[in-house]
């Protein structure tokens, strides 16, 4: 099977006896899958009577005529196609075009999965019908496997983390500047990690430049980039870390917020999407995140909020040292296993 786009940690844990992942490998003489595959990729390699299964992951990277063939293509050759709606509203474009592109979907016949209940919910509303789709948790972004005789390092000042690609979806500027000026613990520290930015990221009114400039006076904040941070460096990163700021000013779901779990890391989150529900089907394993709420009032207070969440985050460091939780990570790997059969199962059956 393939994965569109496949560089995501969500795709590339979707492997198991009984899935092979084709992105990088050989399927015949001069013919090699990009491990970062598109459609164009797919459509000029056609008949696809080498794959089993399309899985997509994101449809707004894609030209809608594209995606269009694409899923022709499949349809002629027999492929499975399996789509996972990690967003409920488009991270580029706007949300017409989101919505044409669900449509086409739902008009291809292919099989959905939903990452939680609500979220079902809300395409559903959107669409004016139920898609055809399952449930099946987001699960881990840090293997169990790859965590067991490691451990978090412990520190003497509250250590925060922000990672990930600049997005419209996320406010970066803002609390940076907000942690510089009001977390004043000189042993506190502030790690940025970020994907390595694009010409489209200086457009005349970006603010790259000035979170750049705030990082750079500050000696507390530590500011490395990769070209694309791997599972590898963003693991590393949190292991040095006690807390993960996801400073959303909207979203659907979070890969991040289940990283924070993973690692025992207290999450500094804005209540958006469907991140609650997120934490909500852990059982009861981990924490409550230190919430803050951008969805009401004035954008004037969300800085506000924002910093109060932060001081409240390190009131609560305060009161254990947060190592790795070895009983959550025993669950982490037995959620795995029900969501591996999960998929092996729609793969099998999709249409």
């Amino acid at each position: 099977m393939v994965h569109l786009p496949a560089r995501t940690p969500y795709a590339r844990k979707l492997h198991g006896q009984d899935i092979r992942i084709l992105n990088g490998t050989t399927i015949r003489p001069g013919a090699t899958v990009p491990a970062a595959v598109n459609a164009a990729w797919l459509l000029a390699h056609t008949p696809l009577n080498w794959l089993d299964a399309l899985h997509l992951h994101h449809i707004d990277m894609e030209d809608r005529s594209t995606l269009e063939h694409l899923l022709d293509a499949c349809a002629t050759s027999g492929v499975r196609v399996v789509f996972t709606a990690h967003d409920t509203r488009p991270m580029y474009g706007n949300t017409a075009e989101f919505t044409d592109r669900l449509r086409l979907l739902l008009s291809a016949k292919v099989q959905w999965v939903c990452l939680t209940e609500n979220s079902l919910t809300e395409l559903a509303g959107l669409l004016g019908t139920r898609p055809p789709a399952t449930v099946i948790p987001h699960g881990y972004v840090a293997p169990p496997d790859a965590l067991l005789r490691r451990e978090r390092e412990q520190g003497t000042g509250a250590r925060f983390l922000m990672y990930g690609a600049s997005r419209p979806s996320r406010d970066q500027l803002s609390p940076v500047i907000n942690w510089s000026l009001g977390v004043t613990d000189p042993a506190s520290t502030l790690r940025l990690l970020l994907r390595a930015f694009s010409p489209a990221d200086f457009t005349p009114d970006s603010r790259v430049p000035l979170l750049l400039d705030t990082a750079r006076h500050d000696p507390r904040i530590r500011l490395s980039m990769h070209p694309y941070p791997t599972d590898d460096d963003v693991i590393d990163a949190g292991l040095t870390s006690d807390v993960l700021l996801l400073p959303y000013l909207w979203g659907s779901h979070s890969g991040q917020l289940e990283l924070a779990f993973d690692l025992n890391l207290l999450p500094v989150c804005s209540r958006t999407g469907h991140l609650a529900e997120q934490h909500r089907q852990h059982q009861g394993l981990v924490g409550e995140p230190e919430w803050f709420d951008w969805s009401t009032g004035h954008p004037n207070l969300f800085g506000e909020r924002f910093l109060t969440a932060v001081e409240n985050a390190t009131a609560r460091l305060a009161s254990a040292p947060r190592r790795l939780d070895r009983t959550f990570l025993d669950y982490r790997t037995e959620e795995h296993k029900a969501i591996l059969t999960a998929y092996t199962q729609i793969y099998g059956s999709a249409r």
